[in-house]
């Protein structure tokens, strides 16, 4: 299958290496993974933060550049959830009728990677390998925007050599939620604290999720209490193989 991928500006900017493992899996998988240059913002920033006609332009871009795409990956739920929940929003609200019409088209053609692998192209193991022991967060708008369900959980519990550690009040928000963390920092930091405490009580190596910021948040925490404890986006996980030196 030839598939898009919209790379996201937090992957982008800041775990590069996250694109380039999603690439590396679906190539493994006999797929043709095209980057198209002309992406930006899905415009998340600007649509949680009031600025909804601003995020019209972005809108209107991913229209245009995926139109030709039968079917785009994300590595981020919350990406994912903007573009397939809130576009045809803003495209009803501030476009037109063609943009709504190229919204209604392309959105649904948008996929958060363990909805890809699982719903579109019918796989739970990806023949990974990844000797360690792993508990998983699912971030809020995968869970409850998306509703991945445990579509992540099959494809980590085929993961060959892993050890999947539950993870205690896992539906719990991590407190990130964008600029949440920044204007409400007190109950943030609370939030943060119970979720690390939870990862902690698992006795795993390493966290993660499908969603690199919430990871950052996350992660953020467990650096500066020296727990030990890593993390890594599911993405780089699946791509992993024997043949790595994890």
């Amino acid at each position: 299958m030839r598939i898009a991928l919209f790379i996201t500006c937090f992957n982008d900017t800041l775990y590069p290496q996250t694109g380039r493992a999603v690439v590396r899996l679906l190539e493994r998988l006999g797929h043709t993974v095209e980057f198209p240059r002309a992406q930006t913002c899905c415009g998340q920033m600007h649509f949680n933060t009031g600025y909804r006609p601003e995020a019209l332009s972005m809108v209107r871009r991913f229209a245009k550049v995926f139109a030709g795409y039968e079917c785009v990956v994300t590595p981020s739920g919350s990406c994912a959830g903007m573009i397939r929940e809130h576009h045809r929003t803003i495209a009803g609200q501030y476009g037109d009728a063609k943009l709504q019409a190229a919204v209604e088209t392309v959105s649904p053609r948008v996929h958060e990677l363990s909805e890809l692998l699982v719903d579109v192209l019918g796989v739970t193991d990806v023949d990974a390998y990844f000797p360690h022991r792993v508990t998983y967060h699912p971030t809020c708008h995968s869970l409850r925007m998306l509703r991945v369900g445990d579509k992540p959980l099959r494809l980590l519990r085929a993961v060959k050599g892993i050890d999947l550690m539950e993870l205690p009040e896992a539906d719990g928000c991590c407190g990130f939620g964008g600029t949440f963390a920044l204007k409400n920092p007190d109950v943030s930091t609370a939030m943060l604290a119970d979720k690390v405490h939870c990862v902690q009580s698992t006795g795993a190596e390493v966290l993660t999720a499908g969603d690199n910021s919430c990871l950052m948040h996350i992660s953020g925490s467990l650096n500066r209490l020296r727990t030990g404890i890593g993390s890594l986006h599911l993405a780089e996980i699946l791509a992993a193989t024997e043949g790595d030196a994890r």
